[in-house]
């Protein structure tokens, strides 16, 4: 296997994820706020649930209300190894 085919290998096997910005106040970290909804397991409801990420953001150009996808790369902090990737919908402005 090249060199070529093991990042393509690579990039396929990355976990990416669809959440909204709730914080830009830290330099080049962003949070995201990540929804999924999930069947409860005994009452059978379709249930809410979320999680924070704080994912890197080199250029500081997402802020808070952005829809962004963010993907897992290599830790760059005790609690980022998170990446922006794109801008998937821009914040209203209110």
């Amino acid at each position: 296997m090249s060199a070529q085919e093991q990042t393509q290998a690579a990039e396929k096997n990355t976990r990416t994820l669809v959440g909204r910005v709730v914080s830009d106040k830290r330099s080049k970290t962003v949070t995201v706020l990540v929804e999924r909804r999930v069947k409860h397991e005994l009452y059978g409801k379709i249930v809410a649930r979320s999680r924070k990420y704080h994912a890197h953001d080199e250029k500081n150009e997402f802020h808070m209300g952005d829809l962004v996808e963010i993907s897992e790369g290599r830790p760059i902090s005790k609690t980022k190894a998170w990446i922006v990737t794109r801008l998937v919908e821009k914040a209203r402005a209110v």
